[in-house]
This record gives structure tokens, C-alpha cells and sequence, in this order.
């Protein structure tokens, strides 16, 4: 990961040296701080076509570059509170839409948007039902530029057929005899596993498996009780899935656990659809996929946004970054590169890849969603409090003080 940012010590540095009490880094009218997680693999290559189209879209601007590396933003997240607790914010910065941003929308760390949505034609361009997710009491704070499945199955093919497994599994327990085959075959992890949030993935399919899509977003409505004996019986399927896994699962962020994959050490993994491209981007073509036995026609879907942060330096170049990531030629560079869809659904999915014309049909049909892990069903303190629990849970293996932490979170954060 080369491109880690080094913006907040330079910022600090500035400020040491003239003395000021104000923290904020100098304003820079023509400078455009895009604060990410996006800097290796699939996800720089989206970036890279953004920051292509911005050039051409707004002239005179110039784009500076905020990613910070680490799986799923763990350790951007960290160093954004920080830059917003020393009223340092970026001009924008990159967060999963949905319940994710309610924390940035309570401490009023973003700005209004919706006159944005209203003057760009973004009602009509983006779904009711998304349109309807990004709400908060009748406003809306950011703009998504794609639209990611988390609830995929990536394997190694040549691994399957060197074990004797053959076909998809129609549901969780075939899944567990092939991971089961695998691991009389020798493969040294059936299935490819990271830290904390990775395994949320895992154990958020597990549960659309065994409760259904209804039941499973009731969890984090409060529909759904998490003290139910159905998510205990998840929790144990979950850790019968974890068993066929690496033994140093919680030291691995998700494109190390991938390399097992690739390395043909494992025969699975469970990520969302940003792996297609990283394969890809690895030169790894050989892969196959498909949805996590037993969810059906469910999406679990997430979505990265951008936002207007208060008190940024360049509020008119960021609002013109903004428009093109909310375009239908930012959408289509960006999503060609990184692999996820564009959350427009008048973008035209010809030349796109064989995997993202499937999951643009399926948005449109199938029973859609929210990650935990990926924060559009829940906020970062209940996501944090989840992963919390699950790293407890993977060095001592209790279900029931696991299922009991769960239910605890949930009552701390459902609304």
C-alpha cells in the first residue's frame, strides 16, 4: 500500500511552526482532500479513474490524495477522529452509507446535501429504496458512488477439483461437507479467513442463512431479538464454518487471507465483490464465485459515499468532486475499475465485467440487505462493539458469551 497519508503530521508540523492556536491546516482554495481507504489493488484503481474524471470535470482544481491504509477503513476511521476532534476535517471524506454516517450526522461533522440531490437529478437517478436509506430526517448527507455485495463466496477452482469437489453448494450444511473434503484432502485452510470484521461478514451470512432476509435486518430494527435460540443455532454453525479456517485468522487483514486463496492454500473465501477486481488486478483470473449457501435471492448490500465535511476548506471544489462521483461517467470509470456497480441505474452495464453485469441484475431483483460489518445496517459503535465481541470469541470459543455480548449491543444502539 503506497499511497498512506502523511497530510495530518505535515498538518500538525505547520501548525507547530507558526505558532498557532488554530488546528485546522492551511485553507488551500484549489486543493480538493479526498480522505480514503482506497490504496492498493482494486480499490486504487477506482480512485485512480476517479481522480482521472475530476481532472476533466473540474478545471483549476487539484486533487489531494487522504487514503489511509487498512482493510474496510479500521484504520482510517481511527485516524479521521482524530483530524475531527482537532477540527482538522478533509474537505471529503469516504464512509459506508446508511447507518454508518448517523455518528457524523449527530456530532454535525457533515454537511446538507440534499439541495444537491435536488438540482442534480439524483432522485430520479439513484433507487427510491436507496434514496429512502440515506434519508436522516428528511435530509441527506452523502453521495454514493457504487453499489458492493457482501454476501459472495470466492473459491479457487483448481484447489476444488484437486479435492473432488464439484459444483455450488445449494445450502450451509453442502457447504460444510466440501469444506469438510478439503480438509481430508490436505488444503491447508478450506476456508480463507481475517480479523474481526472479516468474520462478521461470515457469521451476518450465516444468520441470513438460518433466520431468512426478513428476520435477519429485524436484528438491527429490534424486529428480530438477538437472544433467540435461531441465532444461537447461527453462532453455532458459525463456528463450525471457523474451524475450517487459518489459525491465524485474527493477525490477517482481508487481502492476506486472500493470498491463501490465490496461493491455492484455501479453497474459499467469504468477501464482497471489490475481491473480483483485486483478483483480477493480481493477475489471478482463475476464480469463480457465487452467493453464500443458503441466503437465495438475498443482496446483502453496501455502499461507499462521499460527504461534504463541515467546516471544509474548499467547500465549492468539493461539491464539484461531489458531482462527478455522483455522474454517470464518474460511476461508470470508477465501478469499471473497482469492480462493485454503479449505484445509478441508468449506467449501462455493456463492457462491464461478466461478475458486475450479474450483480446489476440481481440489485434489481433480488431482496436486498444491510452489512453490519460494512455499517449500512448498524453504527460504527455498535459495528465496533460486534467485533469487540467476535475477537473474544475467537480466542475462547463461547457461544454463549457471544451470543450475550450481541445482545447487549444491540441494546445499546438499536434506534
Amino acid at each position: 500500500m503506497r499511497m498512506v497519508a502523511v497530510l495530518a503530521v505535515a498538518a500538525l508540523l505547520t501548525v507547530s511552526a507558526c505558532g498557532s492556536g488554530d488546528e485546522r491546516r492551511p485553507a488551500a482554495p484549489d486543493t480538493v482532500e479526498v480522505f480514503t481507504w482506497w490504496a492498493e489493488g482494486g480499490e486504487k484503481a477506482g480512485l485512480d479513474a476517479l481522480i482521472d474524471r475530476f481532472g476533466q470535470d473540474c478545471a483549476g482544481q487539484r486533487f489531494e490524495n487522504g487514503a489511509v491504509a487498512g482493510g474496510a477503513g479500521v484504520n482510517a476511521k481511527q485516524e479521521l477522529t482524530g483530524r475531527m476532534t482537532r477540527k482538522d476535517p478533509p474537505d471529503t471524506f469516504q464512509a459506508h452509507a446508511g447507518a454508518e454516517l448517523l455518528d457524523y450526522i449527530d456530532a454535525g461533522q457533515v454537511q446538507d446535501l440534499t439541495s444537491a440531490y435536488d438540482s442534480w437529478g439524483l432522485r430520479q437517478a439513484f433507487p427510491t429504496g436507496l434514496i429512502d436509506d440515506l434519508t436522516v430526517n428528511g435530509k441527506i448527507y452523502s453521495v454514493p458512488a457504487n453499489v458492493h455485495r457482501a454476501n459472495v463466496v470466492w473459491a479457487n477452482p483448481a484447489v476444488l477439483k484437486r479435492a473432488g469437489v464439484s459444483g455450488v453448494p445449494r445450502d450451509l450444511p453442502a457447504f460444510l461437507a466440501d469444506l469438510a473434503t478439503l480438509k481430508a484432502a490436505g488444503v491447508e485452510a478450506p476456508l480463507a479467513l481475517g480479523r474481526d470484521w472479516t468474520q462478521l461478514m461470515v457469521l451476518e451470512a450465516v444468520l441470513i442463512s438460518d433466520l431468512g432476509a426478513q428476520r435477519f435486518a429485524g436484528l438491527f430494527t429490534g424486529a428480530t431479538p438477538w437472544s433467540g435460540a435461531d441465532v444461537a443455532a447461527a453462532i453455532a454453525d458459525f463456528g463450525r464454518l471457523v474451524a475450517y479456517g487459518n489459525a491465524d485468522r485474527d493477525a490477517l487483514d482481508w487481502p492476506q487471507a486472500e493470498r491463501l486463496l490465490i496461493d491455492g492454500k484455501a479453497g474459499y473465501q467469504v468477501m464482497g465483490d471489490w475481491e473480483a477486481a483485486d483478483l483480477t488486478a493480481k493477475g489471478f483470473t482463475g476464480y469463480s464465485w457465487f452467493t453464500f449457501p443458503g441466503n437465495g435471492a438475498t443482496f446483502q448490500w453496501l455502499a461507499d459515499s462521499f460527504t461534504l465535511a463541515t467546516g471544509a476548506p474548499n467547500p465549492d471544489g468539493t461539491r464539484c468532486w461531489l458531482r462527478t462521483v455522483a455522474s454517470p461517467e464518474g460511476q461508470r470509470a470508477f465501478n469499471a475499475a473497482k469492480g462493485s456497480i454503479p449505484a445509478r441505474t441508468d449506467v449501462s452495464a455493456a463492457g462491464l465485467s461478466l461478475y458486475q453485469q450479474s450483480a446489476m441484475a440481481d440489485w434489481k431483483s433480488a431482496t436486498q440487505v444491510p452489512s453490519c460489518a460494512h455499517g449500512s445496517a448498524c453504527s460504527q459503535g455498535w459495528q465496533s462493539a460486534v467485533n469487540q465481541a467476535l475477537t473474544a470469541w475467537s480466542a475462547a470459543r463461547d457461544d454463549t458469551a457471544l451470543q450475550a455480548a450481541l445482545v447487549t449491543a444491540a441494546s445499546r444502539f438499536v434506534r
